[in-house]
């Protein structure tokens, strides 16, 4: 068991799980380059903009969130955050093809002191398609665990029509 195994083991987890129509190369590459993540990364209504990506192990990426739509840009005001927020997340594991951890500091909630959520990546190859299944610590409270977890499953749903549109 990994260092970040054990650790995302220390809190509840939110696991989510897709398989999508392609080579897990093609997905590792979208979850591990720049244009690959500014193509989905982000919920629906936002848009990211990747400033440096290090892929290895102690690495970083370092990314701008922006929300893009009406209804994000309001609840953004309505919470006192900013439209654009600065991200960044130290890579803990890198396994290509198949393993991707990392350590995401939540330092964007208001009132709410920075610290760090454990995410991980699995990639389950099986001919023509790729078992994905992400496993992410949950956050400070119930509230802002459901809005990770909604977040996340908008992303995953973007990479999804990403995916599909690049097999028409």
């Amino acid at each position: 068991m990994t260092d970040t195994t054990r650790r995302a083991q220390t809190r509840r987890t939110i696991e989510l799980e897709r398989t999508y129509q392609a080579d897990a190369r093609d997905v590792w590459d979208l979850w591990t380059t720049k244009d690959g993540i500014e193509s989905w990364w982000g919920p629906g209504g936002f848009a990211v903009t990747v400033h440096a990506i290090d892929l290895r192990p102690g690495g970083e990426l370092r990314y701008a969130m922006t929300a893009t739509d009406p209804p994000q840009i309001a609840f953004m005001k309505q919470h006192g955050m900013p439209t654009t927020t600065e991200a960044r997340l130290t890579y803990a594991e890198v396994v290509p093809h198949e393993r991707l951890a990392w350590i995401h500091i939540a330092d964007f909630v208001p009132g709410v002191e920075a610290y760090d959520v454990t995410h991980v990546l699995e990639l389950f190859a099986d001919g023509d398609s790729v078992r994905l299944v992400l496993t992410v610590e949950a956050m400070h409270d119930d509230v802002w665990t459901e809005r990770a977890a909604m977040g996340w499953e908008s992303e995953l749903g973007k990479l999804e029509a990403l995916i599909a549109r690049r097999r028409a």
